[in-house]
């Protein structure tokens, strides 16, 4: 899995031109972010972490980092979608198939049969995100060890810094898509169905899994862990973080541990801590301590030993021609000799110099026989006498290597390895010391040359980590974005679908408002026609109409009852019936309108009223009750009308 993490300046450099660098008021930013919420991004590249910080401004509409730290400040929820943002958590089971059969295969059954058959077994899977790196661990062992020894041995701590990926993790709960990567036997094993639609990891074995916060560069690591996974994760680190998290896997293994990190991932700069196992596969092996110290010592000791040629046994002239046929043989072998020799005695004086220290030391023939202290070789390029004294001490060779000897005017310094041995004859008796210089300074350069090479290729390899971790980084991204992509699109698509629902549903309520509009137009020229024809009856009636509702509030008012009474219809339509200052005694109608509501027709009553225009004159009322079909009585109708005298 990919945590960038789950990681301060970029310090891998590319081929590619370098970005600019962040403005100030980024790294204020991110030290607010580790103030206020504990998150320290320090270690991750600069380059990801601020592309990525942009691509949530962006969300915002935001430009300016000093401005999205207001906004933080203001709206703290917006942390949590940062941090979704930064740690991108790409995932899944099984991912790249080839690397966790070689687990299977290539990993665990030499880790299960290096350990006891109740020794525990104990795993890291380090930014696990939301678990399937962790659960495919567990299938893997569960495979290989069964499930009694499974839950009996089997420890496997599962860490990430992102809270919320760790809370999924627990519920181990996932989508048909996401438990693809599985095969159907082995989710047929170790899933169960929830709903039909999300697989459960199995509650029984999920037991041997710990969850927990860790962050890699603050956090202490877990000891004594046999297999640590972390895939995808240090790519997201500058070399700096790299170089302390690496170290802390290195305390977190056991000796014999293995360390499986992503595809895109490498130790070239690691190598003392850890060996390749495959590194097609990313696989390492932990180097204990002492292996690792033993490799930065490389001793290494010349023989500079000399034979000494004893003279020829004396006696005539034909060996007096061979002793000096001898004496020239190892004269001319002393001076072809390609390094320098000087043979002192035991008291400090010189007795020989070949050709080669001549030419090294600027020495000639009439150096020979004087004082050794006399000569700038005494202590120049190292001092002689003490190492004259020294072998005198210890009876065996003085070395020393790669002595630097500066000549003026020769730029950069020569370098000789120089050795000061005592010689002895066959009874031990001591003849004297021969100095020997041997110009390395060849050898030198060539050491400085194929160093700095090697530092050049450590470089390039660091390089072209750095290029395949950007661009496993830019894939990851990609592959997430598409994630939150198919996500969206699945909304769109499921509101889409809501969309079209409501609009059937409201093509549906718009056709009954339809037909509810036409019954109701219908209704209102039914309406209508009905008030035209009960106003054209009440305009035909000569007599007084005022119809009122069982509140005694008026409903209708005619035209005889306007000239009657002098007030229009618009006056008096809801007003009280009783409460009416018109010349009718209205008070006095009490008694047959109760009647009248109650359904009984009393017959008409005659009072004494005055018109509009002052004139009293006797006034017959009738109340008749006004009734709708089958709903009672709902008001009554008053029938005014001037009683004429009889004849």
């Amino acid at each position: 899995m990919s945590k960038m993490p789950r990681a301060s300046s970029d310090s891998s450099s590319s081929s590619a031109s370098p970005a600019a660098p962040p403005p100030p008021e980024f790294d204020a930013l991110l030290d607010y972010i580790k103030r206020s919420r504990g998150f320290d991004f320090g270690g991750y590249k600069r380059a990801g972490l601020q592309r990525r910080i942009l691509r949530r401004m962006q969300i915002v509409s935001i430009n300016d980092f000093s401005a999205y730290q207001d906004y933080l400040e203001v709206h703290p929820d917006e942390f949590t979608q940062l941090f979704n943002t930064i740690l991108i958590n790409v995932t899944g089971f099984f991912r790249d198939p080839a690397t966790w059969q070689y687990v299977a295969d290539e990993v665990i059954p030499p880790m299960l049969a290096a350990k006891g058959p109740d020794d525990p077994v104990r795993v890291w899977s380090a930014a696990c995100a939301t678990g399937e790196e962790a659960y495919t661990l567990a299938m893997l062992l569960l495979e290989a060890l069964g499930p009694q020894a499974f839950e009996k041995r089997v420890k496997i701590f599962a860490t990430d810094i992102d809270d919320d990926a760790l809370n999924h993790a627990r519920q181990a709960s996932y989508t048909q898509q996401q438990v693809e990567g599985v095969s159907p036997e082995l989710r047929a094993k170790y899933f169960e169905q929830s709903g039909g639609e999300r697989y459960v990891f199995s509650r029984e074995f999920r037991k041997a899994l710990i969850f927990g916060r860790h962050d890699l560069l603050q956090d202490a690591p877990i000891s004594r862990v046999d297999l640590l996974t972390c895939r995808n994760a240090l790519m997201y680190f500058n070399t700096e973080a790299q170089a302390k998290v690496m170290a802390r896997f290195h305390f977190a293994l056991a000796d014999d541990g293995v360390l499986l990190l992503g595809r895109a991932e490498m130790l070239f700069s690691r190598l003392a801590l850890f060996a390749p196992l495959d590194l097609k596969m990313r696989s390492f092996l932990k180097v204990p301590a002492r292996n690792a110290r033993e490799r930065l010592l490389v001793a290494t000791q010349a023989d500079g030993d000399a034979a000494l040629i004893p003279p020829p046994p004396g006696g005539g002239a034909g060996e007096a021609a061979a002793a000096v046929d001898h004496m020239r043989l190892r004269e001319a072998a002393f001076n072809s000799d390609p390094a320098a020799h000087v043979i002192i005695d035991p008291d400090g004086y010189v007795v020989l110099i070949n050709k080669q220290a001549r030419l090294l030391f600027d020495l000639s023939g009439r150096d020979i026989g004087r004082p050794v202290q006399d000569l700038e070789l005494s202590y120049r390029p190292v001092d002689l006498r003490s190492c004259i004294d020294r072998a005198r001490q210890t009876t065996r060779p003085v070395e020393l290597k790669e002595i630097p000897w500066p000549i003026p005017g020769a730029g950069a310094p020569r370098y000789l390895d120089v050795q000061c041995l005592p010689m002895f004859d066959g009874d031990g008796k001591l003849l004297g010391f021969k100095a020997t210089y041997l110009d390395v300074t060849r050898y030198k350069r060539l050491q400085e040359e194929l160093q700095q090479s090697h530092q050049e290729l450590e470089t390039a390899y660091e390089e072209l980590q750095s290029t395949n971790e950007e661009r496993e980084t830019a894939n990851e991204e990609l592959q997430s974005t598409n994630e939150e992509l198919e996500t969206t699109n699945e909304e769109i698509q499921s509101t889409n679908e809501e969309l079209e629902t409501m609009n059937e549903e409201l093509q549906s309520t718009n056709e009954e408002l339809q037909a509810t509009n036409d019954e109701l137009r219908h209704r209102t020229i039914q309406l209508t026609e009905a008030n035209a024809f009960l106003k054209s009856i009440l305009s035909s009636l000569r007599s007084g109409v005022v119809v009122v509702d069982r509140e005694l509030r008026v409903r209708g008012w005619n035209e005889v009852a306007e000239d009657l009474w002098g007030l229009r219809v618009d006056e008096v339509t809801g007003k009280h019936f009783l409460e009416l200052d018109i010349g009718l005694p209205v008070e006095q109608l009490r008694p047959g309108i109760r009647a009248a509501l109650a359904g009984a027709a009393d017959g008409a009553q005659v009072v004494t009223a005055r018109n509009r225009r002052g004139r009293e004159f006797r006034c017959r009322v009738a109340c008749v009750p006004a009734a709708a079909d089958g709903q009672g009585v709902w008001g009554v109708v008053l029938i005014m009308e001037e009683e004429t005298p009889a004849a």
